[in-house]
């Protein structure tokens, strides 16, 4: 069984450390979910950094609505999720070097590790409101390297 190319864009299964979980000095994800990379770079040895965000049925808290994306019905059909709601949280981000050891077969079809690609209008809508997180120091990046 072999990795896909990462890409931004591509959704993958991930087991994603919360921020909150890395506080309590949690090393281990509670549970693996769908993840959206971000980016996906290579540095001078070949590696690959990846950032990924999660997809989550929980809708958001508190007043900054902007820390997170709802998925339409329609991509998340193409992904082949459930009927649920889902959204992707964009304060919440987890860095590795592909592949990585988090990286998780799809519970529906263990031969593959990704869901498909977002649509570039939508990738392109999820990397601007990231970049404005960032920019307003409002995300947090979990090294899991």
């Amino acid at each position: 069984m072999s990795f896909p190319e990462p890409k931004p864009g591509l959704v993958i299964r991930y087991a994603f450390l919360w921020s909150g979980e890395a506080d309590r000095g949690t090393v281990e994800a509670a549970k693996d979910r769908p993840c959206a990379i971000v980016v996906a770079a290579y540095d001078k040895a070949d590696a690959i950094h990846t950032i990924v965000a999660p997809v989550t049925h929980s809708p958001p808290a508190g007043s900054d609505l902007t820390a997170s994306l709802e998925i339409p019905a329609a991509i998340c059909r193409n992904l082949g999720f459930d009927d649920g709601r889902h959204w992707l949280r964009l304060d919440e981000l987890n860095r590795f070097l592909w592949p990585g050891y988090d990286l998780r077969p799809r519970p529906d079809d263990p031969g593959r590790w990704d869901y498909g690609m977002l649509p570039k209008d939508f990738f392109d809508l999820m990397r601007k409101r990231i970049i404005e997180l960032d920019r307003e120091r409002k995300n947090r990046i979990m090294k899991r390297d």
